[in-house]
């Protein structure tokens, strides 16, 4: 692919102060769920478990590309240090082109965030060989007089037009914040690099861990639990307010998890937080329709996860289902007027699907469990026609794409 990636020159004075508050922050207990509406144990369901072995056997035999940094890589195009270590995926097909993220260490294979770049690879979907991967950051770099001392998830965002929103947590002289950049489609290049913001009421901070502290605690919001990084994720559905289209997704850090939109992909208004006691921990998956916000998330020190969904309108969650056996990152998929919820076990070596039950939770189904019997982390799908494309992590080895047709297991 003919290329040319560059980086616009780094702006200065892109980091802002978080805007002073005299109130108090104030800490939200966390606990085992004790009210919830029914308990969903997939692994239980031999004949979910029986359709999940067609799954895997077609996952294998559609496999489309791994998209790390190869040793043959690196000799076809004069580079230096294959990956040793790659993880976390996010993708978008746009126009026949595979565009992908994920996080990368070229010298050791540990997942070490003090070691660890930013990748952006792409390719198209039919010649995935002519592969392009770009290092958009590194620890190291210096970003408007801080180093980049750590570096975590990456993900991208499209909303149509020529522009891909690339973001990424990195730590900044100790302070980790969301960043973003813009490639350009059409000149293959990378934009300047930016924090992104977050806002609550009135206040906007930028999207730094103690820029959200302190914008919920000037607005008397309570929060949980919060280190080591913080994250947006990277499935977005869209809704119509005051006129203006805003964008739904899911934000973490820790034991602290919320519902944010955005406008722009570059300040981040927060929505809600589940109002009753849970222990959850790190990704949670979003997915709005109409005026329902459909939540999931693993917990803490149990083995459940719990799903549960927030009226926009009302400002009111419903109480939560608990599913049996998930861990890492979910993600919900919408296909034929239907909302399925695509979970990861603990193991680690597969997925499931269950379709949602809108009117009782309770009630949602499982489709299918699908036991890799191979290291299978943190999957991401999207859906094109009749086709669920999905991105996982073998082994943080490989960071890989495959695909298998929805029609083949939902009747």
């Amino acid at each position: 692919m003919n290329l040319i990636v560059k980086k616009d020159t780094e702006l200065k004075n892109i980091y802002t102060e978080n805007s002073a508050c005299a109130k108090e922050h104030k800490a939200t207990p966390e606990a085992p769920i004790k009210m919830y509406n029914g308990y969903i144990v997939p692994g239980e369901d031999e004949s979910a478990k029986r359709l999940g072995e067609k799954c895997v056997d077609e996952l294998k035999k559609n496999i489309i590309a791994d998209f790390e940094r190869t040793e043959e890589y690196c000799r076809e195009h004069n580079e230096d240090d294959p990956d040793l270590m790659v993880h976390v995926s996010t993708f978008k097909i746009i126009d026949g082109i595979v565009y992908m993220t994920y996080y990368a260490n070229t010298g050791s294979d540990a997942e070490d965030p003090n070691k660890q770049e930013a990748r952006f690879a792409f390719c198209p979907i039919n010649n995935p060989k002519d592969m392009t991967i770009v290092q958009v950051q590194k620890v190291g770099e210096i970003l408007d007089g801080k180093k980049i001392d750590a570096l975590y998830d990456t993900i991208l965002m499209y909303k149509g037009g020529d522009e891909i929103y690339i973001m990424w947590t990195a730590s900044a002289d100790k302070q980790y914040y969301r960043f973003y950049c813009t490639f350009s489609i059409s000149k293959k290049t990378l934009s300047a690099v930016r924090p992104n913001r977050f806002k609550v009421g009135d206040i906007t901070n930028d999207f730094s861990m103690s820029g959200i502290k302190d914008a919920l605690a000037c607005n008397g919001i309570p929060y949980k639990t919060m280190f080591v990084d913080i994250g947006i994720m990277q499935k977005l559905t869209s809704r119509i307010e005051n006129g203006e289209v805003y964008y739904y997704t899911g934000a973490y850090s820790g034991y602290f998890n919320c519902i944010i939109k955005s406008k722009d992909f570059i300040t981040w208004e927060y929505v809600s937080t589940p109002d009753f006691i849970n222990l959850s921990l790190w990704e949670n998956a979003v997915y709005v329709l109409g005026d329902k916000c459909y939540y999931f998330v693993r917990q803490h020190e149990c083995m459940q996860g719990f799903l549960t969904c927030y009226d926009l309108k009302e400002d009111k969650w419903e109480k939560p289902c608990l599913i049996r056996d998930t861990q890492s990152r979910s993600d919900f998929i919408f296909y034929n007027d239907e909302l399925y919820l695509i979970h990861a076990p603990i193991d680690r070596d597969g997925f499931g699907m269950i379709r949602i039950d809108h009117e009782d939770l309770s009630k949602s189904k499982i489709v299918f469990v699908a036991e890799m019997k191979e290291s299978m982390f943190y999957p991401y799908t999207d859906v094109y026609g009749d086709d669920a494309y999905i991105s996982y992590t073998v082994d943080r080895k490989h960071i890989r794409l495959s695909k298998f047709n929805l029609k083949n297991y939902i009747k």
